[in-house]
């Protein structure tokens, strides 16, 4: 009998014993490799009443607005990736206030978690993932131009939530809209 062939690893995709869905075995040593959903945070961040809105330098969806949001990261909460992902993307330093919403989006196996957030200075400068950083007045958001509708989501739900509350907490967090799944 040979030696295992640690090259060939989790390439066989099998339902393993005790479990109900086809996952990634390694044939040699029958370790399973779980695939499971990606992590995004962001937030939507507020000065004197303006939403902060960052132009995509990349795929997808370049040259389209979004809200400053990205992969968590290993080793970090969900507090501190969606304050790294401000800072990266907008040069923004922000204090996050609530949790606001929370959506899944199966078709790309991600689920966002979006807060609620005070930028602390109107000063930004754009990172390498955003062409370019504003402040939008409600009236003045480029709807035709986000790049996703969670942005959309998400800024709709926090005039919701500050319509609803004056701003204060306590409220519940928001979900997907009915029939809404982020088909883009």
């Amino acid at each position: 009998m040979s030696a295992p062939d640690p090259s060939r690893g989790p390439s066989v995709r099998r339902v393993p014993d005790g479990d109900s869905l086809p996952r990634l075995v390694c044939p040699d040593c029958g370790y399973v490799a779980y695939e499971n959903p990606k992590i995004v945070v962001g937030s939507v961040c507020l000065f004197d009443g303006k939403i902060l809105l960052c132009r995509r330098a990349i795929e997808p969806r370049k040259g389209l607005w979004t809200l400053p949001a990205g992969f968590l990261e290993l080793e970090e909460t969900v507090m501190e990736g969606a304050r790294r992902e401000a800072l990266e993307e907008a040069g923004a330093e922000i204090e996050i206030q609530d949790l606001l919403a929370v959506y899944s989006i199966p078709r790309i196996s991600h689920v966002q978690l979006i807060f609620r957030a005070r930028l602390l200075s109107p000063a930004l400068a754009p990172g390498p993932e955003s062409e370019e950083a504003a402040l939008f007045a409600w009236d003045d958001i480029p709807w035709d131009t986000l790049a996703f509708p969670s942005v959309a989501w998400a800024i709709r739900h926090h005039r919701e939530v500050m319509e609803e509350t004056g701003g204060a907490s306590g409220f519940r967090p928001r979900t997907n809209p009915p029939g809404e799944f982020g088909n883009y």
